[in-house]
């Protein structure tokens, strides 16, 4: 039986298998910065696996199920991800960064065919061997060489994964700190740095230390503006999410019990989603 999110964030071992999928997250962004940067807030990333479980689902000897703007639009405004606008701003930007390409030459505006590039799919492979190597080290699960005996299972996998992010209050309802960062470009980053340099003998404190000191360092590795960074850990701070341990911008900073506990309640849920999805596309795959 797949685990649920309650299972997840309560079991011991999960703190540093979400700190080992957050640093490998990292990698990929350092990576791909370029791909990461265009799903840099949630709403973004909920609209790049819109698009992804939008290519998978067609068939190529069906018209009908061809991934286009129109159908990408309908699917999001269906699911109250983004507007009409923001959609189709989104695929327009997909194509101009390659990181989505037209199927052929010719087409006819929003029904022009589109597919996701073969660079995406594979960047898009290592997060879900992130998470499936993270649910692994949770339980002691074989998920992760699961599926790569079985790489044909990926255009079963995402769309499920798909479905249920969009589905889940978990994911697209989280606490309020959490919720500020999504919305910062590079927002789920920037909270994956925090909680990685977490030591876990501290996560009983109030105040729990991270390795983050100088604002502006952590602004230019992000590629961010420092001003809008600041003005976000300003909200957080103001929040009392956040705060420093000595002085400002010479001692680390500290994410707070709460902020914490939301972060980790998000990636339970969305380790909760991926495990449902793989254990009905693995079971689909052995059929």
């Amino acid at each position: 039986m797949p685990l649920s999110a309650a299972e997840i964030v309560r079991h011991p071992a999960t703190l540093r298998s979400v700190q080992e999928q957050a640093k490998a997250l990292i990698h990929i962004y350092e990576t791909s910065p370029r791909l990461a940067a265009v799903f840099a807030t949630q709403q973004r990333w909920l609209l790049g696996h819109v698009g992804l479980a939008l290519h998978f689902r067609r068939d190529p000897n069906d018209r009908r199920t061809e991934m286009t703007m129109a159908r990408f639009i309908e699917v999001v405004r269906r699911n109250s991800v983004a507007s009409r606008n923001t959609a189709e701003a989104f695929v327009k930007e997909m194509l101009h960064y390659n990181i989505a390409e037209y199927t052929s030459a010719s087409g006819d505006g929003r029904a022009h065919p589109m597919r996701a590039t073969a660079g995406t799919i594979e960047t898009f492979t290592g997060w879900i061997y992130a998470h499936l190597r993270t649910l692994d080290h949770i339980d002691g699960g074989t998920r992760l060489a699961a599926f790569l005996d079985r790489p044909e299972m990926l255009p079963t996998l995402q769309p499920l994964i798909a479905d249920g992010l969009l589905t889940s209050d978990g994911v697209r309802e989280p606490g309020p700190t959490f919720s500020l960062f999504i919305w910062l470009n590079n927002g789920g980053i920037v909270m994956d740095w925090l909680m990685s340099g977490v030591d876990p003998e501290d996560v009983h404190l109030d105040r729990i230390p991270t390795s983050v000191i100088s604002v502006s360092e952590f602004a230019h590795w992000l590629k961010l503006s420092r001003t809008h960074l600041a003005r976000k850990l300003h909200d957080a701070e103001v929040l009392g999410s956040i705060g420093w341990v000595g002085q400002r911008g010479h001692s680390v900073m500290w994410v707070s019990r709460q902020f914490f506990d939301e972060y980790m309640a998000v990636q339970a849920s969305k380790l909760a989603v991926v495990d449902a999805a793989f254990a009905t596309a693995a079971k689909q795959a052995t059929d």
